[in-house]
């Protein structure tokens, strides 16, 4: 096998995307900087029980794992960064109160999450600490939306969901042992006769409530026909609340409600979200509230927060190619000090090498300044056809 190969669904970030990607890395953070979120860096592997806590079955499979020469520890590669930064707020920093904090950096899969999707993913998010309630869900919606809007997508449509509902409807009535995983499958994959079958057993008013689940989904409408077909519990109506509220106040373009979505139920705890688009096969956001992560790290804290996949996103943002100047090969101190005034200011100055040719094909650049002299003076000049 050639040893350039890399494993499968591994690949090369190359200069037009890695300039696109860095280039939203840092807005992002700015944007996040601008709202107070803190930046953090965790490490890319640690202790495995730490990386998989109150995470689910899910991202254990996802996870890469070795063994530490030192220590004879199981590690883990991170396949998110979210339990990490749920970890440092809970046990490294330790403050009391409201805690925003934000990140960027790699996270590796054992397996891809799908077919076309990539072992290695590049992400970038935030993740609100130490308040519950709508106002925070709220928040950290809007600044999702706003980071979509950043990156220059138009008519962001935000996929909407909230854990609280199925909970109120499986708490109106005992479950026999080993069918809620069944049922949950079912549910999520809105498989309607298996539902039947599986339910049967169920009282009337839990079985009716999980087939109606099934087909709540859609606009906001969907909020209105759950609360005529949906139990009348506290639990339920509180959930219905709060979809309600972050609908008027996430600054989405368009909305759509999925009350069967069970996209890490098993350490969501409200509301969850998610953004897809036509333009790619993988969504490029997804979060929600995860309030009892904490514990295992010896401090529950309430939490909500969300992760964006920067490849996924400058894929879409599109391409805008810089713009640079060329300059000749020449050591005059005059020249010099002319590229570097430019670059103070922020040109991109490409001074080509001795014997260098011009092949601007193979670059990403578009080269439509040049520096030349003129007498004992030089100056940066317009390019034919650029």
């Amino acid at each position: 096998m050639p040893r350039w190969l890399l494993p499968e669904n591994i690949s090369d970030v190359l200069p037009r995307e890695a300039r696109r990607v860095e280039q939203l890395r840092r807005a992002l953070l700015d944007l996040y900087r601008a709202y107070g979120y803190e930046l953090v860096i965790p490490p890319l592997i640690e202790h495995a029980e730490s990386l998989l806590t109150g995470t689910g079955s899910d991202l254990d499979l996802r996870t890469f794992k070795l063994t530490d020469q030192s220590s004879g520890r199981l590690l883990g590669l991170r396949a998110d960064i979210t339990p990490q930064v749920a970890r440092i707020d809970a046990h490294i920093l330790n403050r009391q109160g409201v805690v925003r904090l934000c990140y960027a950096g790699s996270v590796l899969h054992a397996r891809p999450v799908h077919p076309l999707a990539g072992r290695e993913s590049l992400q970038v998010g935030a993740e609100l600490y130490g308040i519950s309630g709508v106002a925070a869900d709220a928040e950290v919606l809007e600044l999702a939306v706003a980071s979509l809007h950043l990156a220059g997508l138009q008519n962001v449509r935000l996929d909407l969901g909230h854990t609280g509902v199925v909970r109120g409807i499986l708490q109106l009535g005992s479950m026999p042992a080993g069918l809620e995983d069944d049922l949950l499958a079912s549910l999520n994959a809105k498989d309607v006769p298996a539902l039947q079958q599986q339910s049967g057993a169920l009282a009337s008013e839990v079985r009716a409530a999980l087939l109606a689940l099934a087909r709540l989904n859609g606009g906001r409408e969907v909020l209105r026909n759950a609360r005529r077909t949906l139990p009348a519990s506290a639990a339920i109506t509180a959930a219905l609340d709060e979809l309600d509220t972050i609908v008027e106040r996430c600054g989405a373009d368009d909305v759509s409600i999925d009350l069967s979505d069970l996209h890490g139920y098993r350490y969501k705890t409200g509301v969850t979200f998610a953004v897809h688009t036509a333009g790619s096969p993988n969504e490029v956001l997804r979060g929600g509230r995860y309030d009892d992560i904490g514990k295992a790290f010896g401090r529950a804290r309430p939490a909500v927060g969300f992760s964006i996949y920067l490849r996924e996103l400058a894929e879409l943002a599109g391409d805008d190619p810089p713009h640079a100047i060329v300059a000749p090969a020449d050591a005059d101190p005059r020249l010099r000090t002319l590229i570097a005034q430019l670059r103070a200011a922020g040109a991109i100055v490409v001074q080509r090498l001795e014997s260098e040719t011009e092949r601007t094909e193979e670059t990403e650049f578009i080269f439509d300044r040049a520096i030349e002299r003129r007498g004992d003076t030089w100056y940066v000049v317009s390019r034919e056809g650029n």
